[in-house]
């Protein structure tokens, strides 16, 4: 994560927000009470939906009868307010110092968001940007941790398989040399083949992967 992170208060005009995510060359800034307590959070898309309000037309009185009023007054505030604490974000998704860079990863994915504060009790401890993922998915393993032996290894390995539903325990066979993974035996598709290769290179302690194995024969598939 990244700990020094940029806050405003909730009566920072919109305008001074706007101007330090562009000086400052980030995308969002978390917005703090006098406690240190997050509100919310003020993004990109906040400001554009702001700039965007600009040029909202009235609704014909036809569209305005099924419309929601409550709805209606969160847009307009929302693209009308001069402040932070009018325009910002109020639902934020946060994590803590705990959870792990998948962890993370999945909520980005899920909520379809591009960052993630990280709270401790209440209190903002950093944020994690798509950015600092990247960095933590080509940082070089951590050194020291002692190697694991090839039966560990294959075992592991074949544990990742038994996950899988499409992996194939029965007609792909597995073996471990000197730390890289070796299938022997039929595999059903390339696809499956690739897939596999990635799974054993998840192992900690493979040091390669060998694929020996050989298209599945029809007579083979008959009996599946």
């Amino acid at each position: 994560m990244t700990p020094d992170v940029v806050t405003v208060p909730p009566e920072t005009p919109v305008i001074a927000v706007a101007r330090l995510l562009a000086e400052r060359g980030i995308s969002a800034v978390p917005v703090l009470d006098k406690a240190g307590t997050v509100l919310g959070v003020v993004t990109e898309a906040d400001l554009i939906r702001r700039l965007a309000g600009e040029e909202d037309r009235p609704q014909g009185w036809l569209k305005s009868l099924f419309a929601d009023p409550g709805e209606q007054a969160e847009r307009y505030a929302r693209t009308h307010g001069s402040t932070a604490a009018e325009i910002m974000t109020e639902s934020v998704v946060s994590v803590t110092q705990a959870d792990s860079a998948a962890h993370v990863a999945h909520l980005m994915e899920e909520k379809g968001i591009r960052r993630v504060l990280v709270l401790e009790e209440g209190q903002l401890r950093g944020i994690v940007s798509r950015a600092d993922l990247l960095r933590a998915l080509v940082s070089p393993p951590r050194a020291g941790g002692a190697e694991l032996s090839d039966d560990r290894i294959r075992q592991a390995v074949l544990a990742a398989m038994r996950k899988e539903p499409w992996a194939d325990t029965f007609y792909t066979l597995v073996e471990v040399k000197d730390g890289v993974v070796e299938y022997h035996g039929f595999m059903r598709t390339e696809q499956v083949k690739r897939g596999l290769k990635v799974l054993a290179e998840q192992v900690p302690g493979v040091k390669g992967v060998v694929d020996a194995t050989q298209p599945m024969p029809s007579y083979l598939y008959a009996g599946m």
